[in-house]
């Protein structure tokens, strides 16, 4: 077990490369099966869903290596089209080999969506636009399987807007004979980064990141060189760092027209935005007002924001509140606040945040990603220490976790349990002969159990790694 120990000390200040998108490169990696030649992919995120896919992808036959942010796929020798449903849990976008493999291999068995804990993922738009261009499903309890002589163009209305159908319809259709019309697409800047790199490699996209995008089937894909997009997430995330921790936040290679609603809201709120050639920067003003959020498709406020949001909303005076049209459910971090002294009151889908509340350490859990970067953000102005559990999920999405924070001036390290049980020395799991680490990057330190509930009754007494 493994978890982040954190200390507020001061504000976030400093400058921050904006890494790579996770989820357009996560959508690129699968859609370089289409290809006939090698594939190479740029600027993608050294996390632990990129080489989770990376797996995934040479389980089909694929050559497949990464270094220094590129990513080289060789698909020529794919020769499988089984995603296992043991690995198909490990990451949500394992649909979209469907799209990808279903116009070559004729038949693809995949389990179902993974990823975060955020609530129901429906696969049913996939379904019915696979469904329309000649697809066949059987569904099974842990997987199911699309087979299709032969995929060909259609007319395809989604029911509600989705980036992963709208993707995996692009994909399928690439492939497919005559036309596809995909309405109600999503527009989402991921679409267009995916519609950009087929149409590289030969595909004939038009109308991505519009409500109507239009597919004219081709023969077959040659292999290209594609820059993945910056993640738009994180690059609003940490402006909102800005803000919770009372600093200044600067990011370099932000994609500043992918965040016009959160920019928006952000200065709503009260936080200064200002941009300077490729470099945008959020400041703490002393201000900060209640606002209401409503979350909703791109190019609306989006679900991903809305986690960090809350922290923020936080610091504001007076009653503000959240509503989550996206992900219902999408709300375990409010409870773990709350823990750490917020007054956040759910009813149905919508949050009521109650500024201006001193926040103070205390144990709390991510169950995904972005309730992961929210947690981290409200230790940081938090009294006191804190611990968050579940740092695998942060893991997921954010790259070089400790050292990004570290730049910006963070008290942040990982603590890692070293016994064969698993459990929590400090939460009287663990025997106090059992060994733990703590980490900020560099070299180890170890610790009896029995140490480690002392050194943690004083904050700031571990040795740094």
């Amino acid at each position: 077990m493994k978890w982040l120990e954190i200390n507020h000390d001061a504000p976030l200040n400093g400058t921050l490369k904006v890494q790579g998108s996770k989820n357009s490169s996560l959508a690129l990696i699968v859609s370089s099966c289409l290809a006939g030649g090698n594939v190479v992919i740029e600027n993608v995120p050294d996390i632990s869903d990129i080489h989770v896919t990376g797996d995934l992808l040479s389980s089909t036959g694929a050559e497949v290596s990464f270094f220094n942010n590129t990513l080289t796929v060789d698909p020529t020798q794919i020769c499988n089209s089984i995603i296992k449903p043991e690995d198909s849990q490990s990451v949500r976008i394992a649909y979209y080999f469907i799209g990808a493999l279903l116009a070559k291999h004729k038949s693809v068995a995949v389990g179902y969506p993974g990823g975060d804990k955020i609530g129901p993922r429906p696969i049913d738009q996939h379904i019915k636009g696979l469904r329309a261009l000649g697809a066949e499903f059987t569904f099974y309890n842990d997987y199911y399987v699309a087979k299709a002589d032969r995929l060909v163009g259609n007319d395809v209305y989604f029911d509600v807007i989705t980036c992963g159908a709208t993707i995996n319809i692009m994909l399928a259709a690439t492939l497919a004979k005559g036309r596809t019309v995909i309405h109600n697409a999503a527009r989402d800047p991921e679409v267009v980064d995916v519609a950009v790199f087929l149409n590289k490699m030969g595909a004939y996209i038009t109308g991505a990141g519009t409500e109507t995008i239009k597919i004219r089937g081709v023969e077959g894909l040659s292999g290209c060189t594609h820059p993945c997009i910056s993640d738009r997430i994180m690059s609003g995330t940490f402006l909102m760092a800005a803000g919770i921790t009372k600093g200044y936040v600067s990011l370099t290679g932000a994609e500043v027209n992918h965040l016009g609603a959160c920019i928006d809201k952000l200065r709503e709120v009260g936080l200064d935005i200002e941009r300077s050639g490729d470099k945008i920067t959020a400041y703490y003003s002393g201000i900060q007002r209640a606002s209401n959020i409503i979350t909703g498709m791109y190019p609306m406020f989006g679900s991903d924001f809305q986690q960090p949001a809350t922290v923020l909303l936080l610091n504001a005076n007076g009653r503000s509140s959240v509503t989550e049209l996206v992900y219902p459910h999408r709300f375990s971090h409010c409870n773990e606040l709350n823990l750490m002294g917020a007054d956040i009151r759910l009813r149905h889908n919508t949050a009521y945040i109650n500024g201006v509340r001193e926040l103070r350490g205390a144990d709390v859990t991510a169950t995904d990603i972005r309730s992961g970067m929210a947690l981290i953000l409200a230790a940081l102005c938090a009294k006191g220490t804190s611990r968050i559990f579940g740092v695998e999920h942060i893991e997921r999405g954010l790259e070089n976790m400790l050292a990004t924070f570290h730049s910006l001036g963070a008290d942040i390290r990982v603590v890692e349990s070293l016994g064969d049980d698993g459990e929590d020395g400090a939460s009287g799991g663990a025997g106090d002969g059992e060994r733990y680490a703590a980490s900020n990057g560099g070299q180890s330190d170890y610790y009896t159990a029995a140490g480690l509930r002392g050194y943690m009754r004083k904050p700031g007494s571990f040795a740094v790694l």
